[in-house]
């Protein structure tokens, strides 16, 4: 990352730059400007050319609604984003968690699969590039575009077994029946684990790292489970705002399918198992 082009893009001499914990696929820095304000950058010398700009857009159309606490983007280059700074260290306020991630969710999006204004296909997470071709409705939508190229690109590199691929194709092709009553499209988060959601000072719940796009809400819901539990006080206060389908309880591992096998793709290890232990409920 070019400091002197980050300073002129924040329109602020970066007075100290200091490397701080971040995620598994970027470096994190806190910069202090010249003024004393405090920016969140995050930088990769990978980083997909769009891959920022794409991410600064996700954050824009989830800040739409005002439903959930989004940092403004502060400035973006080819392979830095600035962010407002998050002042942590409070516990999460899991209600307004719920209530706030069904608003957002109620939102919607045009289509299954619809990205953020001005983003074009494919999604990306990380250094992934996932497909992201229209269909009618999302459980079409996710064996073609997310189950489908996902399972046959984790077995080209090994970490996906045959009988693993085989599960996953035979969930692809009983999609629509296992997939649950027809829900309105929403704007989902898209990448949203534990990690992803970060705790204000004051307790109050923001969200972070997207991958937004149109989809099934249970995805988002789903993926929260997958690395621990939001708790039962979420689950209240989101179901008050907007009731989950019958028989959600039995989609979770359905829907963890699609973060399992990003990762089964981007780490491997035992990610291949767990998938495999999922799809083979289903199949």
């Amino acid at each position: 990352m070019n400091q002197a082009a980050l300073a002129a893009a924040l329109g602020d001499e970066v007075a100290e730059l200091r490397a701080i914990a971040g995620g598994d696929l970027n470096d994190a820095y806190r910069a202090t400007l010249r003024g004393g304000a405090r920016v969140f950058v995050k930088t990769s010398a990978e980083a997909q050319p769009g891959a920022y700009a794409a991410e600064a857009a996700g954050l824009r159309w989830l800040a739409e609604p005002g439903a959930l606490a989004i940092p403004d983007v502060l400035a973006v280059g080819d392979d830095f984003l600035a962010l407002e700074w998050i002042e942590t260290g409070g516990r999460l306020d899991v209600q307004a968690f719920g209530r706030g991630l069904a608003e957002l969710h109620r939102a919607g999006a045009e289509a299954p699969g619809a990205l953020p204004p001005g983003v074009a296909p494919p999604l990306r997470i990380g250094p992934l590039a996932v497909p992201n071709e229209p269909a009618g409705d999302w459980p079409s939508f996710d064996a073609a575009n997310r189950l489908l190229p996902l399972a046959r690109r984790a077995a080209d590199a090994g970490a996906l077994d045959a009988g693993g691929l085989r599960a996953v194709e035979r969930v692809a092709e009983r999609i629509d029946a296992l997939a649950g009553p027809p829900e309105p499209v929403a704007r989902l988060h898209g990448d949203l684990w534990s990690g992803n959601v970060v705790a204000g000072h004051d307790g109050r719940p923001w969200l972070v790292d997207p991958a937004a796009h149109g989809g099934h809400r249970e995805v988002d819901l789903a993926m929260l489970e997958l690395f621990g539990t939001p708790g039962l006080g979420f689950y209240a206060a989101y179901d008050e705002a907007w009731p989950r389908a019958d028989g959600h309880e039995e989609r979770v591992a359905l829907w963890q399918l699609f973060p399992l096998l990003v990762h089964a793709v981007l780490f491997g290890g035992p990610y291949g198992g767990s998938v495999r232990r999922a799809a083979e409920r289903y199949a």
